[in-house]
């Protein structure tokens, strides 16, 4: 339900009660009773206005949902574009895939440009992906290319963005598209999402609306921000009555006549003005509409002025118990966030820890130069297909750890002298789900024979090693191998590298390996406890 509490009401509450003006449950209670009196009339008002649609819900969600969370007329979804839209023309900033969108006069290629952006901004920053996405063009600038580029060199691009499955995935759909649907694209959002492999609901809108003109709404994180708090949706975003509310809402605003340019509106707006901390509302184009803003607000002057005072605001009155989309009564509102009370922190589960040990194997007199061992890793799972120094998962209640790394290593290089093992240090690597500690091991072998290998494994020299399809954590691994002294390694908070320091106590993985490799640890390699990219 809706309630307006305004000064009138107020008024004759405070004349009727005076006592009971002063109490803020009381207060409540006696305006809500005009405010069930106004939201009756403006539930009737939302079911029946807006002709043209443009603000028409489902039936189950006017049943649900107090109108407060919504756009209840054709003005306030017109204002709403209008201004994103005025602004977004104005402020947008110069992005090769925006270019290459506008420029672009064939569909198919036009569809390419902005499927290959998309794909590479999930979970990735914009600052990041600009120079990808710049070498992927050039090297695949249509489907047709990419279908024929092998998933070796698909990785080797890829190689530092992350998520490595997408890029895989990427491939994959531009096959299908080449090898079964003609080398064209499909339209729609619906047909997006159902013909090609790793593209979700999401990507397939931002698809249909930007290349097509498709009028589907899109939801990603930045527009989740934005209308939770221009709509004040305080309950948890990612559970199915809050998902379902934001996908109609995005399809409520989108414009028809600019679908494209509607959608990346939003998502800049998310991006670079609605921001989740320190936002900057007085740059808002929809300030006005904002319900969070409202609320901020109110309280500011309700914190400095009587009650005769406020100012007439809106606030969400359902007609029974806690509204689904307000934020609950355990989380109560934090003053000092102001409209980044919205959207509600959703709970996320720590990412699980493992620990593994890895060896860097190096022929420094190779002919031709020094060569370091690499094997692929499988072709599902984590990193998948892509290459790594020979490594196994430790156990810590598991017995033989020595064994088990020396048999991984003698199954790729054959015999090798286990008493040249030297521990060199440990990386900690985050991955979205998991908590990688990999204790980092080196051996070196003399002569200059090359060491014969099996399939799934090569030696490299340097120079391809740092162009080779390999994860950032590899690499991190490789500084350490290096013997880098600290400041040389700069890198994020994800991943920290580390050498072992008789003031540091040993991590539990450490510690195992320690019990059969004790003799050959070296104990004068110099302190790092710094972060590495």
């Amino acid at each position: 339900m809706t309630l307006r509490v305004s000064r009138r009401s107020l008024l004759l509450a405070i004349m009727r009660k005076p006592r009971a003006a002063m109490g803020s449950g009381r207060r409540k209670q006696a305006a809500s009773q005009e405010g069930r009196k106004k939201c009756a009339l403006s539930s009737s008002r939302a079911k029946t206005s807006a002709p043209d649609g443009l603000a028409r819900q489902p039936e189950e969600v006017e049943a649900s949902v107090s109108p407060y969370h919504l756009f209840r007329d054709t003005a306030e979804v017109t204002a709403f574009r209008r201004g994103l839209l005025n602004w977004y023309d104005r402020k947008k900033r110069d992005l090769p895939w925006r270019r290459q969108a506008e420029d672009e006069v064939d569909l198919n290629r036009r569809a390419y440009a902005v499927w290959v952006s998309e794909v590479m901004l999930q979970q990735t920053q914009v600052a990041t992906v600009i120079n990808y996405y710049t070498r992927w063009m050039q090297k695949w600038p249509t489907l047709q290319d990419l279908a024929g580029a092998s998933l070796e060199e698909v990785n080797q691009l890829w190689a530092g963005l992350g998520y490595y499955s997408r890029g895989r995935r990427l491939q994959e759909g531009a096959r299908k598209v080449v090898e079964e649907l003609g080398g064209h694209m499909p339209h729609t959002a619906e047909t997006l999402q159902r013909l090609l492999p790793g593209v979700g609901r999401y990507t397939a809108g931002a698809i249909a609306s930007i290349a097509f003109g498709q009028a589907t709404g899109v939801v990603d994180g930045n527009v989740v921000r934005v209308l939770c708090r221009v709509r004040a949706i305080g309950a948890d975003p990612s559970s199915t009555l809050v998902s379902q509310l934001l996908w109609r809402l995005a399809q409520q605003l989108v414009d028809p006549a600019r679908p494209g340019d509607f959608n990346q509106a939003a998502m800049e707006l998310g991006a670079t003005v609605c921001t989740p901390q320190r936002p900057l509302c007085s740059q808002c184009p929809v300030q006005n509409l904002c319900r969070a803003r409202q609320r901020v607000e109110c309280k500011r002057l309700s914190a400095s002025q009587n009650l005769l005072g406020s100012p007439d605001v809106e606030e969400c009155a359902p007609n029974t118990g806690q509204c689904q989309l307000c934020p609950p009564p355990s989380e109560p509102w934090d003053q000092t966030l102001g409209v980044a009370n919205f959207p509600r922190k959703t709970s996320r589960r720590p990412p699980r820890e493992e620990c593994s040990a890895t060896c860097v194997l190096e022929q420094p007199k190779a002919l031709g130069g020094a060569r370091i061992l690499l094997v692929q890793r499988p072709n599902t799972g984590l990193l998948a297909g892509l290459w790594e120094f020979p490594s196994v998962t430790l156990v810590p209640s598991e017995q033989h750890q020595r064994k088990a790394l020396l048999k991984e290593l003698q199954s790729w290089a054959g015999p090798l002298p286990a008493t040249h093992l030297r521990y060199l240090g440990e990386v900690v690597h985050t991955f979205s789900h998991i908590k990688l500690t990999y204790q980092v091991y080196g051996l070196t072998l003399e002569g200059q024979t090359p060491v014969t290998t099996p399939p799934g494994a090569r030696w490299l020299t340097r120079e391809e090693f740092h162009t080779a399809a390999i994860s950032t954590a590899m690499k991190k691994v490789f500084c350490v191998y290096e013997g880098h002294q600290p400041g040389t390694c700069k890198g994020s908070k994800r991943s920290q590298v580390s050498i072992p320091s008789s003031r540091k106590k040993p991590s539990l993985g450490q510690q195992v390996l320690d019990t059969f490799l004790r003799p050959h640890i070296s104990t004068d390699a110099p302190s790092l406890n710094t972060a590495a990219q």
